[in-house]
This record gives C-alpha cells, sequence and structure tokens, in this order.
C-alpha cells in the first residue's frame, strides 16, 4: 500500500479542518443500531467544504453512509471536482484496526467514480491515501 504522510498532498491544516469538520459532522449521525456514529466531510475544488453523516434504518439495508451523504451533497451542489475527503468515526475506539475506520466497499466505490484523485484522510491514521490505495482494483465501465 502506497501512503504518505497525512496532509502531504494538501498540507496538514487542510487536513486536519476537514477531520475536524467530519468529526463534529459525526455528533449529527443517525445510528441507533450500530451506535458507530460516522461523520465525513468533502473538499470540493472550488473550495466548499460539503459534510454527510451515516443514516441507519431499521430495514438494515436501506442505511447510507456518510462518504456517501457527503459525495451526494458536492454533487447535488453542481460540484464535479473533489479535492479530498475525511472521514471519522467518533465511536471506534483509539486502538481498534484501521479496517473498523475505513470506508465499506460502496463507499470506495462511489470515491473511485466520484473523487479518483481525492486525497484521503482517516481520522486515527497518520497518513493520508489514494482510492488506488484502498480499492486496487476498482470496477468500472470506462475501460480503466
Amino acid at each position: 500500500m502506497s501512503v504518505h504522510d497525512s496532509g502531504q498532498g494538501l498540507g496538514a491544516a487542510i487536513a486536519q479542518r476537514l477531520l475536524e469538520e467530519a468529526r463534529l459532522a459525526a455528533g449529527y449521525a443517525y445510528a441507533p443500531y450500530s451506535n458507530f456514529r460516522v461523520g465525513a466531510a468533502v473538499l470540493g475544488g472550488n473550495g466548499t467544504i460539503y459534510t454527510g453523516v451515516n443514516v441507519e434504518n431499521a430495514s438494515l439495508g436501506l442505511g447510507t453512509c456518510a462518504e456517501r451523504v457527503a459525495l451526494a451533497s458536492a454533487i447535488a451542489d453542481g460540484e464535479r471536482t473533489i479535492v479530498a475527503l475525511a472521514v471519522s468515526c467518533v465511536d471506534a475506539p483509539a486502538d481498534s484496526p484501521p479496517a473498523q475506520r475505513m470506508p465499506c466497499g460502496a463507499c470506495l466505490q462511489w470515491i473511485q467514480e466520484l473523487a479518483p484523485q481525492a486525497e484521503i484522510f482517516i481520522l486515527g491514521e497518520n497518513q493520508s491515501f489514494q482510492i488506488h490505495d484502498l480499492l486496487p482494483v476498482a470496477f468500472s465501465l470506462r475501460g480503466e
């Protein structure tokens, strides 16, 4: 996995700001079933930060993840260039394995499609990622 120090591409201050926005957003998550509140923050090419939270549902398959909510918010606002994405699971213990803090497979596919160049920050990780680090063989209809 090729990773680099957190904020190397965009700067540590931007990484910290996005992680803080994601952490604050997580406080609004609706997670009565898993009790894992997740927030995400997306930095658009226009400089706007879009946030999202996970929203669970009693019919478990109908819930949605914070990353997808944030990306959809950006797209709905007309943003087509996603520079960075930060994810914060505020209920994951500090010593939890990285897999419990990473985006799920569906979210990784969304990132591949909508934010393929984005720098990805995960609360609790000391490096940032690119989508190919987390999803090395992504599904695509573009023949990429």
